[in-house]
């Protein structure tokens, strides 16, 4: 297997070191470059800056010069407690956004995977997904995401569950990171196609066979449910049936999933803050 480029944002909590001790023990076996990166600007300053809201050039020389002193800390650490010799570690301290620190260096660097950390806010849509991944879900199109929610320890799995409306993000190209995850895991996937009328469309039908084709080599499952409403809930009661421990879906705009991230769910979503969830773009 190719060796693999994978971004893992930090703000040094305890979260984010989570997520990046995470996906160390999910790509265990290949060799991986991680580019750690943590973002300040002129509001990070804890300096007591004289100028109210905007920092000195020196506060910022001071800014930059701790972040990259906690990500060399960070390094340390995480090379002391994982000791995979084929993992590498680099380090970007960005006075920017996370999202355009991401963004420029997906222009500069062949990308195979975003893990994010997740501080489990009660915000509705930031319950199992915080402020910051919604964003970047939002706008990176390009690449997939890997959302790690707080405490969770990695233990291998050997399912992996994939929700889908068939009506796009079903080609190999997009199943991409889900397929290389299921063969270094040895996990199969398990379909869930959640329908929302009683006959599916033409395109849903060719998609459903184009998805049997690109899990042709890999062990998997299908199994459907129909549901106008509640995708979340569907969703839900999946996850614990099975007790799944990844879960994965395609994200396109106007599918269930945008509308499950970005309007307030009325329900108890606490069972995605206890699943690792892979968002794939879509590249069909």
């Amino acid at each position: 297997m190719q060796s693999k480029n994978i971004i893992v944002a930090t703000d040094f909590s305890h979260e984010a070191y989570n997520a990046l001790f995470y996906v160390t023990q999910l790509f265990a076996t290949v060799q991986c470059t991680f580019h750690i990166i943590n973002c300040y600007n002129d509001h990070s300053s804890s300096l007591g800056s004289s100028k109210g809201l905007f920092v000195t050039k020196k506060e910022l020389a001071d800014l930059h010069q701790v972040s990259q002193e906690k990500l060399t800390e960070t390094v340390h650490k995480i090379t002391l407690d994982t000791g995979i010799k084929h993992h590498d570690f680099q380090m970007i301290a960005s006075k920017n956004t996370l999202l355009n620190t991401i963004s420029k260096t997906l222009k500069n660097l062949s990308v195979d995977l975003i893990v994010m950390g997740n501080k489990g806010q009660t915000g509705a849509k930031e319950l199992f997904m915080g402020s910051n991944t919604i964003q970047i879900a939002k706008t990176i199109t390009q690449c997939p995401i890997l959302a790690v929610p707080k405490e969770v320890d990695y233990t291998p799995f050997e399912n992996i569950a994939f929700v889908t409306d068939l009506k796009k993000g079903c080609t190999r190209s997009t199943l991409a990171m889900l397929l290389t995850i299921s063969k270094i895991t040895k996990a199969a996937i398990n379909v869930l196609h959640i329908k929302e009328s009683e006959i599916m469309t033409h395109k849903q039908v060719s998609n459903k066979k184009l998805l049997r084709l690109s899990f042709a080599q890999t062990p998997h499952n299908f199994e459907e449910v129909l549901n106008y409403a509640n995708k979340a809930s569907i969703i839900q009661d999946f996850l614990s049936s099975r007790d799944f421990k990844f879960l994965a879906m395609a994200y396109h705009r106007k599918n269930f999933f945008e509308r499950i991230v970005t309007e307030p769910v009325i329900m108890d979503l606490s069972i995605y803050a206890a699943v690792p969830f892979l968002i794939l773009p879509l590249n069909d």
